[in-house]
């Protein structure tokens, strides 16, 4: 060959002599914190090697309301609308913590027909939360269908949920010692306290056996598309070592194949009594997320069917005090929320409300993994990963 070109008096330069460096960099993209994707206000700052995600950084706080500084001025009947606030799309499910850590203070117990009208309304707001989930994630895969479909479904569950507490996203239903009547129950006497409205448990069995229906069509619309499959299988794997690691708790937890459930845990809430399974995933990805929160929302309706059935007759209110003074003390309590576990730490001097409050919020503790989650993933999963965690801002920053 260079005899060749050199025959032409043509210049050539082999490959072998030519060195070249070429000095790159990463390029900073900032994810947030106004993006319709990050469920809030948070931001993302991520360093890519063209599509592969060097590192990433959350920056938290934008949407931090000081709940626990707010609680230390408020008395405890206040403080539980505040904390349906927290999570608001599952809002009834957070007063359940608060209220049980304020009664085991006060060596109290709700009595048994409250308990059950708590667990099913508790189960109600982590249907809707996965439903708002299911519509939402698909959305961000790409799939505008199934959002329609989910917020219809959910409408009928803030219906009933509504119908009960008058709420439909921040009820403030629970009381220290059980509930307050039912908001739709009519009036109500000494001698007639209607806890429940007309027609309700009729109403609920028919709006289950439609959440079983819809479980089983979004499992073939949504999880029998390819493309979701493959946007989602094998993508934004988290080993069942990384996620007891950092804590992560709920969905996220058990897909990674662990079966941990606080619910099998709770003496103040009746689970005890049901039989329901709890949905474990194989491979930790974002499919099995998914996957699991569709088949605990099946769970869930089999759970408030079982309660309906065997609803107990008797008071919805133990006898406390007109004004409430907790004695001096701690507690702590844990419960199953639809996003992974949430506790309250309530330290009390014996005053009209909490010395301290300290929040354990599921969603603060699930993204905390996503630093080591998303390194040297492509740039098109990061939408798909973040999703599949399914946190709240509220939650996060509280």
């Amino acid at each position: 060959m260079d005899d060749i070109l050199n025959a032409g008096n043509i210049p050539y330069v082999s490959e072998a002599s030519v060195s070249v460096e070429i000095e790159t960099e990463d390029m900073t993209l900032n994810i947030g914190p106004q993006h319709p994707s990050t469920h809030g206000v948070l931001r993302l700052v991520a360093k890519v090697d063209g599509e592969k995600i060097s590192s990433v950084e959350p920056v938290l706080g934008y949407m931090h309301r000081g709940y626990e500084k707010l609680a230390e001025v408020r008395t405890y009947p206040q403080i539980t609308t505040l904390v349906n606030r927290i999570d608001w799309v599952s809002g009834f499910a957070n007063e359940i913590p608060f209220i049980a850590a304020t009664e085991k203070l006060m060596e109290i117990e709700a009595p048994e027909r409250a308990k059950h009208i708590r667990l099913i309304l508790t189960e109600m707001a982590r249907i809707a939360s996965h439903f708002v989930f299911n519509g939402a994630y698909a959305l961000e895969i790409g799939a505008l269908t199934p959002i329609f479909l989910a917020m219809e479904d959910r409408e009928r569950i803030l219906d009933l949920i509504e119908s009960v507490t008058g709420g439909r996203f921040h009820p403030n239903f629970n009381r220290i010692g059980g509930i307050k009547p039912a908001a739709g129950a009519g009036p109500t006497t000494k001698k007639n306290i209607q806890d429940l409205p007309a027609g309700f448990y009729q109403e609920t069995r028919d709006a289950m056996e439609k959440v079983l229906d819809a479980v089983e069509r979004m499992e073939d619309l949504v999880g029998g598309n390819e493309v979701f499959k493959v946007r989602t299988k094998g993508v934004g794997i988290i080993s069942k070592e990384l996620a007891e690691e950092y804590g992560v708790s709920g969905p996220i937890l058990r897909a990674s194949g662990v079966k941990f459930d606080l619910r099998t845990q709770t003496d103040f809430l009746p689970y005890d009594q049901f039989e329901y399974e709890i949905p474990v995933g194989e491979n930790g990805d974002c499919y099995d997320r998914w996957y699991v929160r569709l088949m605990e929302m099946k769970e869930s309706a089999k759970i408030i069917l079982q309660a309906i059935d065997s609803m107990p007759s008797g008071p919805l209110q133990t006898k406390v005090p007109k004004v409430i003074k907790v004695p001096k003390g701690q507690s702590y309590v844990r419960t199953e929320n639809p996003k992974g576990e949430m506790g309250f730490y309530v330290i009390s001097e014996g005053g009209l409300g909490p010395y301290r409050l300290k929040i354990r919020t599921p969603s603060f503790s699930n993204i905390s993994i996503l630093p080591v989650l998303l390194e040297d993933q492509l740039l098109p999963d990061l939408i798909a990963i973040m999703g599949s965690l399914d946190f709240v801002l509220g939650d996060v920053d509280r």
